[in-house]
């Protein structure tokens, strides 16, 4: 290996260790400012559970988190590599899983068509949804970040008012839902023999990574993701090189809709009541953003990220009974998590683009001989 290969494989490896180390930093300080046991915190976080079976229940609900934190953070990143905000992921999956729900409840199907059946109107919904922020921008030139902002409380409002008139029990109760699925809509769990517990895997983990397969190969090797990562960079270079940004701008919001539309549904088709209701986890959308910048916006680091902050959640009542702290240091550590990637990646970067320059000015730098021919 060259020395330049090892130079960059070195710089690789600097920026998540230099990232991990200014995350504990800044929050071991911010423990001993709130005079919480640092070390306390610590041996619990790494030890969340000490009991065989409660620490195999953190495992599989840190995978069943981690899985639907994917589908999210995909769905952002698909945004990200061309500079696309789409803010609107939280609007989008919450509109898609009602629509899924919904129509899932009103059709009868053999069952591998009926969770097929769910699955699209999942990536539909979510796919017109995301349609109305892309067409405003290609047509008016409206910034992508307010419009799916505003379409984000425009779809909470509109799906509250649509379950009312849909719910199954056509009240006023406070806990409306939709029709429960039928069993041919169901996705069975997997249990994972070693593991000391009763709670099973989302079945839909597979889709989650199948999902980051297929995004990895369309970004890295596809014309396609050549055309939307040249836009990112330039997009002045890639209209010149003949890429029509328009055209890109609608297909890789519809994309990133239809990736949203499936955030929901792991647990919509996986675990009771299999139906959409005022109780259906919110805020999935925003915590895709975070997860996304924590991964760079790569298939492998958006699963590390999303297991991490899984993990974190996890992790928050123990630290709260056992360490005594509250449950919000957990917010300010993934706060600062994000944040130290952020910076530890852009010193890197940097460091390495001042490092190329000076390689490539000595590079240039006339040796002793010409030198003496120039005198």
């Amino acid at each position: 290996m060259t020395s330049a290969r090892w130079r960059s494989t070195l710089l690789g490896i600097a920026a998540p260790l230099l990232a991990i180390a200014l995350a504990v930093l800044v929050t071991s300080l911010v423990l001993v400012v709130a005079g919480d046991p640092v070390g306390k915190v610590w041996q619990t976080l790494l030890f969340v559970h000490s009991k065989e079976a409660a620490r195999s229940r953190a495992v599989v609900n840190i995978i069943n988190s981690a899985t639907v934190y994917y589908f999210s953070a995909l769905a952002v990143a698909i945004g990200f590599r061309m500079r696309l905000f789409n803010i609107g992921v939280e609007g989008q999956y919450r509109f898609a899983a009602f629509a899924a729900a919904y129509l899932g409840a009103s059709v009868t199907l053999p069952k591998p068509l009926h969770v097929l059946f769910v699955l699209v109107v999942a990536m539909l919904a979510g796919a017109l949804w995301a349609a109305v922020p892309a067409l405003l921008k290609v047509t008016r030139g409206v910034s992508e970040v307010i419009s799916t902002i505003m379409l984000n409380s425009i779809a909470t409002a509109l799906v509250a008012w649509l379950l009312r008139k849909a719910s199954a029990k056509g009240g006023t109760s406070l806990n409306l839902s939709t029709k429960t699925l039928p069993d041919s809509a169901h996705v069975g769990g997997i249990s994972i023999g070693f593991l000391d517990t009763k709670v099973q895997v989302y079945g839909l983990v597979f889709l989650a990574v199948v999902a980051g397969a297929v995004y990895w190969f369309a970004i890295e090797r596809t014309r396609f993701g050549f055309d939307l990562r040249a836009t990112g960079r330039s997009e002045t270079a890639a209209v010149a090189s003949g890429v029509d940004v328009r055209r890109m701008v609608v297909a890789a919001m519809l994309l990133s809709g239809a990736v949203a539309g499936l955030v929901g549904i792991p647990a919509l088709v996986g675990t009771a009541p299999y139906n959409y209701s005022l109780s259906t986890q919110s805020g999935l959308g925003f915590t895709g953003i975070a997860i996304a910048l924590l991964g760079r916006n790569t298939a492998l680091g958006i699963a590390v990220g999303a297991l991490l902050w899984a993990y974190l959640d996890i992790a928050a009542n123990p630290l709260q009974i056992q360490a005594g702290v509250s449950t919000q240091l957990v917010t300010i550590m993934q706060g600062t998590i994000v944040l130290s990637v952020v910076v530890a990646y852009e010193l890197v970067r940097r460091y390495r683009v001042s490092s190329e320059q000076r390689r490539v000015a000595a590079a240039l730098r006339p040796g002793p001989a010409a030198q003496g021919a120039a005198a």
